[in-house]
């Protein structure tokens, strides 16, 4: 069991807002956080701060007891061997993420937690890793790892620029929509030009390095519909992306 306080591990305090707070839980940090998944939550606490919003940051770890009140939920990539040490705890808690999930609670997972959000994981050397069934989809370990820079298009979010470290190859169900399509890279397999999922408010993605730093618009989508959910609206205050935007055109321009 775990030594974290029962309501999940408070890693920031909620910061004082006339507009309000959003509760942010990012899932098994300790084991899946390996690409620097922890920027994601930097991002989306520091475009609220922008905003005049404040942001709670919780974190759940094997054994902790998932929090009640939760706006937005966050997990990120792991080796195979972190994925089978939490393979239990996550399908103790899968009920409530997927009851979550089908109430509209807003949820970025990346690379193996996208990929335990799906229905299996087959690792390469033959062993099934069940997943929880929040996505409709599959992936099967290849013998190759894809690797590098990605570009792919959406009507939703316009270019989406990131970096992708995987061998698992996923293939999505009748229920799930890409994120993006390739244009450069590989993404969710080497058949088809799909890049990522989503299903409901839940967005799934292999592409890290952070994902959210170079994909605003990715960012207050999750942001705009936690906060609508919340609050009933949510102040979409412009922001200076330049960077960003400087971020994905140096990003775009790279080699494969």
């Amino acid at each position: 069991m775990s030594d974290a306080p029962s309501a999940g591990a408070l890693t920031s305090a909620a910061t004082d807002s006339s507009k309000g707070s959003l509760r942010i839980l990012q899932l098994y940090p300790r084991e899946m956080n390996i690409y620097g998944d922890y920027g994601n939550v930097l991002v989306l606490r520091q475009r609220l701060a922008w905003r005049g919003y404040g942001a709670e940051i919780l974190e759940y770890d094997i054994g902790d007891t998932f929090p009640d009140d939760v706006d937005l939920i966050i997990g990120g990539g792991g080796q195979d061997s972190g994925q089978l040490v939490i393979q239990d705890d996550l399908q103790a808690i899968a009920p409530t993420l997927r009851a979550h999930a089908d109430d509209g609670t807003p949820m970025l997972v990346i690379c193996g937690m996208y990929q335990l959000f799906g229905t299996v994981f087959r690792t390469h050397g033959g062993t099934d890793i069940p997943g929880i069934g929040v996505l409709d989809l599959e992936t099967r370990g290849g013998s190759d790892r894809l690797i590098g820079n990605v570009v792919a298009t959406s009507e939703e979010f316009g270019e989406i620029h990131g970096y992708e470290n995987h061998s698992g190859q996923t293939f999505l169900g009748d229920g799930v929509l890409p994120l993006g399509t390739v244009v450069k890279g590989v993404g969710n397999n080497a058949e088809d030009s799909s890049e990522g999922a989503r299903s409901r408010n839940v967005v799934g993605s292999y592409l890290h390095g952070s994902l959210l730093p170079k994909n605003p618009a990715i960012a207050d989508f999750l942001l705009r519909t936690a906060a609508e959910r919340r609050f009933g609206s949510f102040d979409d205050t412009g922001l200076d992306d330049s960077l960003a935007e400087l971020a994905r055109k140096q990003a775009g321009a790279r080699p494969r």
